[in-house]
């Protein structure tokens, strides 16, 4: 039988890149710096450098974590997990979360997100009992998952509203 080197290498090497782009976020080949841009302007209200820095501490702890992708794009285009339409939605250039997602990638995180890797709308009220809630900014309250038998009662968001400003 006659193998084909050159073409089983080709397709090997499109094998490659297209996990590559997969790991990217996709056909548009993100870079993390844009994938990391994306989750903060698609998540938190843009309103406050204080919440997008809390998204990208989530995004940068759930790479770190070994229970998610490895990569910044890899989490953020996780099907069900961000905003639907994050790494395809047209989103405008803001100088702040441009900045914003630099300096989480260069290891700026938010003082109060610690390991938590989960954050919803400051407004939905889960009725789960395993969430304690370490922040609430930027629009959206952010949360740690906790062994039932280790939280007492859930940590209400408001009862953390408000513990930061814009800090820096």
């Amino acid at each position: 039988m006659f193998l084909n080197i050159p073409r089983i290498r080709a397709i090997a090497l499109l094998g490659l890149a297209a996990l590559a782009l997969a790991a990217c976020g996709g056909p548009r080949g993100h870079s993390a710096q844009e994938c990391m841009e994306r989750a903060m302007y698609f998540e938190s209200i843009r309103s406050s450098r204080d919440g997008m820095i809390a998204v990208g501490s989530v995004v940068m702890n759930r790479v770190e974590s070994g229970q998610y992708p490895q990569s910044i794009c890899g989490v953020v285009s996780q099907r069900g997990q961000f905003a639907p339409g994050i790494m395809t939605n047209d989103m405008r250039e803001l100088p702040l979360v441009r900045e914003a997602a630099r300096a989480v990638i260069r290891g700026e995180r938010h003082p109060y997100i610690q390991g938590a890797m989960f954050f919803h709308a400051a407004n939905y009220r889960a009725g789960y009992t395993n969430m304690h809630y370490v922040l609430v900014t930027g629009g959206n309250a952010f949360y740690e998952r906790r062994p039932v038998h280790l939280v007492t009662q859930p940590t209400p968001p408001a009862a953390i509203e408000g513990v930061t400003g814009r800090w820096r």
